[in-house]
């Protein structure tokens, strides 16, 4: 377990060391919100499973949610993405899952027939599904030919479709060429989502703030971070069960 919230407490809060050390405070609040959030999703679909179901409150019923992905390690000792997952059981029994590989749902009880129907035609769903379990993006510098200067590097992969918007901002203001940013461009991954990759050249001694914009309309996805981490950009679409 790395964090905990539960609705009595009503507060996000660490249970690993290192994260109480590297995490700072407006993360724990952002996801204290984002832990309420999913407090109201949860009450909502239990009640929508027990009207389909035809079940009373008069039972505790468990409804759980569990996503993320598996990983292989390359020889190099890095971590590659293998797949991703997004599954949902009720009552102990699997529900609906996601196929990662071929973009569809998985009934895995009648119950769960009717939402998958409705969440397959929904293809921005699928497409957010998918970019949620794969996307990445990391922020990291490295050595300039110059001694004096080191280069920022901002990339972006996994996603799909390929339009994106991705900005370098010094002190908040926008990099363009002019300034010295170069970018990649999107190119194709090998297996069928996309990357880029931008960069820019600065002094040492430079003690500006730089930061990396990226903006993805198919997902909503919308993150800013400073270098220096190295992030999974990780977004919940609350999809209710109806």
């Amino acid at each position: 377990m790395i964090d905990y919230f539960d609705s009595d407490y009503q507060e996000k809060v660490p249970k690993q060391d290192w994260m109480k050390k590297h995490l700072e405070k407006e993360y724990w609040e952002k996801g204290t919100q984002s832990r309420k959030s999913k407090q109201q999703w949860f009450k909502v679909n239990i009640d929508i499973l027990m009207k389909r179901m035809r079940q009373n409150d008069t039972d505790t019923h468990v409804l759980q949610w569990m996503h993320g992905c598996e990983g292989e390690t390359n020889d190099d000792g890095s971590l590659k993405f293998f797949r991703g997952m997004d599954m949902y059981n009720y009552d102990g029994k699997d529900f609906l899952a996601f196929d990662d590989n071929n973009q569809i749902w998985v009934a895995a009880a009648t119950a769960a027939e009717e939402t998958k129907r409705k969440w397959d035609e929904v293809q921005v769903l699928k497409e957010y599904t998918k970019g949620y379990l794969e996307k990445e993006l990391h922020l990291f510098t490295r050595k300039a030919k110059a001694d004096t200067n080191i280069i920022l590097t901002c990339l972006a992969t996994g996603f799909y479709p390929k339009d994106i918007i991705m900005q370098i901002r010094r002190n908040g203001r926008v990099l363009t060429k002019e300034d010295g940013v170069e970018t990649t461009d999107v190119r194709p991954n090998n297996d069928d989502t996309f990357q880029r990759k931008d960069h820019v050249e600065i002094l040492k001694s430079d003690v500006s703030t730089y930061t990396c914009e990226v903006n993805h309309p198919a997902t909503r996805l919308h993150v800013e971070k400073k270098w220096g981490e190295k992030i999974f950009v990780a977004l919940l679409k609350y999809q209710f069960l109806y």
